[in-house]
């Protein structure tokens, strides 16, 4: 990369990472779609956890919203900006705009028309079963 654009003004750093990251994409990505009949008013951003996390997180949950799986990762549609305040713990990754691998495809629907899983009960439920705190219950060093 020169560093430069089109125009031959500088690109921002933003810019180079933005296009660094696009360049390493390895799986093709699409918009996780709303089953139809469902409507997100919220917007959409996408939550990823471990298929192996997946069930142990399930009982944990007052409701489950509309959940797929591209075979090593669980991703539930949570309402945007929904990592606002919120930093997910590793191994849980956070899609905004719900963008996630063309290979996912959709294992549980739930009744009604709203696709979400709520964030925090879900936040909460990931670090139960990592045997972790919630973020805002860590000790804070001055």
């Amino acid at each position: 990369m020169s560093g430069t654009g089109e125009t031959g003004r500088p690109l921002g750093l933003d810019t180079l990472i933005h296009l660094g990251r696009r360049r390493h994409t390895q799986d093709p990505v699409h918009r996780l779609p709303v089953p139809e009949g469902m409507t997100a008013p919220l917007g959409c951003d996408a939550v990823a956890v471990p298929d192996r996390l997946g069930p142990l997180i399930v009982p944990r949950l007052p409701r489950v919203g509309c959940v797929y799986t591209d075979g090593a990762h669980w991703w539930w549609i949570v309402p945007s900006d929904s990592d606002y305040a919120l930093p997910w713990p590793s191994p849980a990754h956070y899609a905004p705009g719900a963008l996630v691998p063309a290979s996912a495809r959709l294992i549980h629907r739930p009744e009604g028309t709203v696709p979400y899983t709520p964030p925090i009960p879900l936040y909460l439920a990931l670090c139960r079963v990592m045997g972790m705190a919630p973020d805002w219950s860590r000790a804070v060093s001055a």
